[in-house]
């Protein structure tokens, strides 16, 4: 019974420094990449770069 309280408080401390310590940290601003497909200014400005198809072809 011993053990299994010393693994729920270990695993608790263990948490709550993940939290304080981990990578989401309250204050820091997290810059999460944006793939190019999710990227508006990366789709307009490959639109403007494809050449216009024309209604012949």
């Amino acid at each position: 019974m011993i053990y299994l309280l010393a693994a729920i408080g270990a695993l608790t401390i263990a948490v709550l420094l993940w939290r304080a310590f981990g990578p989401e940290r309250v204050g820091v601003a997290s810059r999460t990449p944006v793939a190019p497909d999710d990227d508006p200014d990366f789709l307009r400005k490959l639109g403007e770069q494809q050449p216009k198809k024309s209604e012949d072809d």
